[in-house]
């Protein structure tokens, strides 16, 4: 064999190259895919670096919620607080103003049921929150006074009247708010209101007695009738029955007011005094055998002048 057979020769010998040649000579590779934000026009340096940033960011906000969840701000603030009591910051007194009527027992139980005695931790909120559950309580305000006092001021409610509801009798104030039951023993000089939900139209009363305020010492009580109007007690034994709605009802008892001025129909003898209808009044007088009405009191006789006097005139 020759040398020129080993070799495989020229034509056999040179190895043909696979695939197929780019027309433009770049070789048979694919182009490289681009991503999202590299389609509208951001550098692959920016979408590492926006990458890193919202990493960063998820990092600090699962740091945050750890945070959070364990409570770690309260903890602290807890630690600082008994620090400063420790230092002698601590509840030790409380000092009350304007309380007449409630307990004072009950306010010092309010004031040192707290958490922690350390005076940076006691908590102004919640105590006043408790207080104000108290009926005779309108108002509190509770503050620190450093090193170891609470001071807590007090407005109380003022009774109006006693309500009357299912045969229980209660001290009420202007706003309708119970105080606190009432014995029949010891009741006390005030109005006495009747029927459910009568408290909450104590305010519609108290209107009236403004409008007519010369009979006002002369209300015995008044009765809230039908969830809709009042009948109106008075101490000589008169019911005055009044119209639905509160300007017809003041107007009524303005009326009232103003014929028993000209005319007295108080401690006459009349059991009913009916101004519903607004263009006339219709009076029932007592039912018992032999009530009458006794006559209006004539003005008194001024008499004869003395004769010195009607000869001086």
């Amino acid at each position: 064999m020759s040398a020129r057979t080993s070799r495989g020769g020229p034509a056999r010998g040179r190895a043909k190259p696979r695939g197929r040649t780019n027309a433009r000579g770049g070789g048979g590779r694919k182009p490289k895919k681009l991503g999202l934000l590299e389609s509208v026009g951001i550098s692959p340096a920016w979408t590492r670096r926006l990458g890193n940033w919202a990493l960063a960011g998820m990092t600090c906000a699962v740091i945050v919620a750890a945070v959070l969840a364990f409570r770690l701000p309260q903890l602290a603030g807890i630690a600082l607080g008994e620090g400063v009591g420790g230092a002698g910051f601590t509840l030790k007194r409380v000092e009350i103003t304007g309380a007449q009527r409630v307990s004072r027992l009950a306010i010092y139980n309010v004031a040192f049921d707290q958490d922690s005695m350390a005076m940076p931790l006691v908590d102004l909120a919640a105590t006043r929150a408790r207080l104000l559950r108290f009926g005779w309580i309108r108002e509190a305000r509770v503050s620190r006074r450093l090193p170891d006092t609470l001071v807590i001021d007090i407005v109380e409610r003022e009774p109006v009247a006693i309500w009357q509801n299912n045969q229980q009798l209660s001290l009420i104030d202007g706003d309708g708010v119970v105080l606190e039951p009432v014995r029949t023993d010891h009741m006390p000089n005030l109005p006495l209101v009747v029927g459910p939900d009568a408290n909450r139209h104590i305010g519609g009363l108290g209107a009236l007695m403004q409008a007519a305020p010369r009979l006002r010492p002369q209300i015995a009580g008044a009765t809230w009738v039908g969830q809709r109007r009042w009948d109106i007690h008075f101490q000589s034994g008169e019911l005055l029955t009044l119209p639905e709605g509160d300007d017809e009802a003041r107007r009524a008892i303005s009326r009232f007011a103003m014929m028993d001025q000209q005319d007295p129909l108080l401690g006459r003898g009349f059991a009913r005094i009916d101004m519903r209808d607004p263009r006339r009044t219709y009076v029932r007088i007592s039912r018992e055998p032999g009530a009458i009405v006794p006559p209006a009191a004539a003005a008194p006789d001024p008499g004869q002048p003395p004769q010195d006097l009607s000869r001086t005139i």
